[in-house]
């Protein structure tokens, strides 16, 4: 396994909170400030921890087992973390729907990695599941920050943001890539580590739903906008661009494909924009395998993040061609070999 060097990572863009801030209701730019406030303080404490050392999470002694380690703590509208502990696993569900919905996206999480690709936790390891809830006043995002989970009850804009189990799942696959590929959060590293949150939230949506790959809507965040929005997500898998456009918010900037590439400074290199690509690639795959997502084109993605033969700072096309070798190795040379080179040739990465 790779050194990790823990991430802070939101799942709603910075580029989105910087728009939502200069509005001129202070009911919409108020929470957005604070939320701002609150993500850059999160960042500068990550950034002290990697550097100073942080002492690792103890797997439970039956980390060997099939279950999770769930523990749910209230911050209580603070921004001090943990808070207080609220559920442990095996406790019966309470009065806080927040705790509970927090509480069983965990374990769909979970679930999904134990038995589609017999992983046992994020890290292999048991590693036990940590989240917070009621966090901060107002705070209209979600963080993975390198060993929890953290979640706001949103703002006029955002909902709680433990409604869509997809944003439950994107921030714990965060760890997931922090213990396999660990990219590297910026530029198209950063948005291959996003874009993997994205698909692996998307694979636990459509698990939890019983879904296949037809019947998906490929949306990240459906029902996290409050009505006032004019939007269906916060991304488009299927089609990115494409989930907002709205006075406040602005319009979603995801391009589909490598010829509309954002280059900029902003957000660690646009990491939550160029992920539409790669994200673009993993439903076009998906849906022309057909069938559960989570047995083609997700295990060519897990086979990929986990085979080790990629640098913390792989491109796109590293990537892309890393995805043909694991699909060689797990199915051969038939359709979903296929499938895939088409895929990453219609959104402009190069596999050869």
């Amino acid at each position: 396994m790779k050194a990790t060097h823990p991430v802070f990572c939101t799942i709603v863009p910075p580029h989105v909170l910087d728009k939502l801030a200069q509005a001129d209701d202070p009911a919409l730019a108020g929470p957005a400030r604070r939320t701002l406030e609150a993500d850059a303080a999160q960042r500068t404490h990550r950034r002290l921890t990697t550097v100073l050392g942080a002492p690792p999470a103890a797997p439970p002694a039956d980390a060997a087992g099939d279950k999770p380690h769930r523990t749910l703590y209230d911050a209580q509208h603070r921004q001090e973390l943990p808070g207080v502990k609220v559920r442990g696993e095996g406790d019966e569900p309470g009065q806080d729907a927040t705790v509970n919905r927090a509480y069983a996206g965990l374990g769909a999480t979970f679930d999904l990695l134990l038995k589609a690709f017999g992983r046992r936790s994020v890290d292999g390891n048991g590693l036990p599941l940590v989240a917070s809830v009621h966090y901060g006043e107002n705070y209209g995002n979600a963080f993975w920050d390198g060993r929890q989970m953290v979640f706001g009850d949103g703002d006029e804009i955002f909902r709680d943001f433990t409604l869509p189990v997809d944003v439950i799942a994107h921030e714990l696959a965060h760890g997931l890539t922090q213990y396999t590929a660990n990219f590297t959060y910026f530029g198209q590293p950063g948005a291959l580590n996003e874009s993997v949150s994205d698909v692996f939230g998307s694979l636990v949506k459509q698990y939890v739903n019983d879904q296949t790959a037809e019947q998906a809507d490929w949306l990240i965040g459906a029902g996290l906008l409050a009505e006032r929005v004019t939007g269906v997500a916060l991304r488009s898998m299927k089609a990115p661009g494409t989930a907002y456009d709205d006075d406040v918010l602005g319009k979603d900037p995801q391009p589909a494909t490598m010829a509309d590439y954002v280059r900029t400074g902003r957000d660690n290199g646009g990491v939550h924009i160029n992920s539409g690509i790669p994200n673009r690639a993993f439903y076009l795959l998906a849906t022309a395998l057909g069938g559960k997502a989570w047995e083609g084109a997700g295990q060519i993605w897990y086979d990929t993040l986990t085979g080790g033969g990629l640098q913390v700072d792989a491109s796109f096309t590293d990537f892309a061609r890393a995805t043909v070798a694991a699909a060689h190795a797990r199915f051969g040379d038939g359709e979903e070999q296929e499938a895939l080179l088409k895929a990453w040739s219609q959104v402009g990465v190069p596999t050869g």
